[in-house]
């Protein structure tokens, strides 16, 4: 028998536990029994019709061969007028870069930049990918801690204290996932007084819950606040969550021109250039009517004011209620040490989101996925009837803890 050994960059990741859970849950459901899963990142919406028609109005007209490396020049010049019309943001052709999903954008930068040892500071809660990208590419993820008692927005002194002569990147995600936090413009300027004292370290954003904010809070992105910053920043977004599109696999970013030139070396000889079909239904997407959002915004607002209401009715459980995306981050360190009816004692947030699935048959993602814990993430990125009946299954459940 011949046994495979792994490259040791990679021995010490796995498939990500969000996938994994959906997977179980998804197995438990083909079983026969009701579960509610709360673990994808993904709207319940569909595609907007006029983007689907464009898809099939691009087949129609044979576009379905390789294009340019990085993106079409039809859709680099959608993505130009959305960051200079809705960003503030003024970026060249060649400023930009397309790639299959904004993961894949992440990937191309740490690959294009990094050194072995190169440092990355990442707030925690986090993105699980960013912590994983970054060790692939040969750097060293420095996580910060930011809990709720800061909104789980870093701060401008945990920034200070944790950049290093090593340190290359800083990764700010606005709306975040897993915790719905945003930064505004209030908490972003002490911050970025830090990076301008520091001008080794590069900047990336993540803004891809942009369009997805509440109440009044006004969404910001860190190279318009502050242009000097500009040359050092790349701003990532895409078409998944805002559109709906998350199949369609197109992420993208505007950032300085010897950066983009890199992460293209490293894109020819990953995937070459994204679908051809969807970078014509990003285009529709980009260009087209934006009103829909508005409504969706409203709907995801409802169904965050339900979870985090009924969370927060549950002894032992607190969330705050997050500024934006379609998650709620709860902490749960009050369940912990309990005794559930079989005798078994929770002794981890892992532990707890593994017997809610088990008995309440309700699929949530734990806090150690994502760097904090005791905490799990609920995505609340389904019809409010389901999620009535998850809080309902969620608090018969942890009541019978003793």
């Amino acid at each position: 028998m011949t046994y495979f050994t792994p490259a040791r960059r990679i021995a010490r990741l796995d498939v990500s536990e969000i996938l994994l859970i959906n997977a179980r849950a998804t197995a438990v459901r083909r079983a026969g029994l009701p579960v509610i899963i709360l673990g994808a990142g993904e709207p319940d919406f569909d595609t907007p019709e006029p983007v689907k028609a464009a898809a099939k109005a691009a087949i129609d007209r044979g576009e379905t061969k390789y294009t340019a490396l990085d993106g079409t020049p039809a859709l680099k010049a959608a993505i130009r007028d959305k960051f200079l019309r809705e960003n503030g943001l003024d970026y060249a052709l060649d400023e930009i870069t397309v790639g299959a999903g904004a993961k894949q954008i992440l990937y191309n930068a740490m690959m294009a930049s990094l050194d072995e040892g190169d440092e990355v500071i990442i707030p925690l809660p986090c993105w699980t990918s960013y912590l994983d990208i970054v060790q692939i590419a040969g750097g060293v993820p420095v996580p910060v801690p930011c809990g709720a008692e800061s909104g789980f927005r870093l701060t401008a002194a945990q920034l200070e204290a944790a950049i290093t002569p090593r340190t290359r990147w800083v990764v700010l995600n606005s709306p975040s996932n897993p915790t719905g936090a945003a930064y505004s413009e209030a908490d972003y300027r002490p911050l970025l007084d830090v990076l301008m004292r520091h001008p080794q370290v590069w900047l990336l954003v993540d803004d891809m819950y942009e369009h997805i904010v509440y109440d009044d809070f006004r969404f910001v992105t860190p190279a318009a606040l502050e242009p000097a910053l500009k040359d050092r920043t790349l701003t990532v977004n895409g078409v998944s969550k805002a559109y709906a599109m998350t199949g369609w696999r197109i992420g993208y970013a505007g950032g300085p021109k010897p950066l983009i030139k890199a992460m293209a070396v490293v894109q020819s000889q990953a995937t070459s250039c994204p679908s051809s079909v969807s970078q014509a239904a990003a285009v529709a997407a980009l260009e087209g009517p934006q009103d829909f959002m508005a409504e969706r915004r409203e709907s995801f607002r409802r169904r965050r004011d339900l979870v985090v209401d009924a969370l927060n009715a549950i002894a032992g459980i607190t969330c705050r209620r997050p500024e934006g995306a379609f998650y709620c981050y709860a902490e749960c360190g009050g369940l912990l040490g309990k005794r559930t009816p079989d005798g078994r004692v929770l002794e981890t947030d892992r532990d707890l989101c593994a017997w809610l699935l088990e008995t309440a048959h309700v699929a949530v993602v734990p806090g150690a996925a994502f760097g904090a814990s005791p905490c799990f993430r609920i995505s609340y990125a389904t019809s409010e009837a389901e999620l009535a009946e998850a809080m309902d299954r969620l608090a018969t459940a942890c009541a019978t803890l003793e």
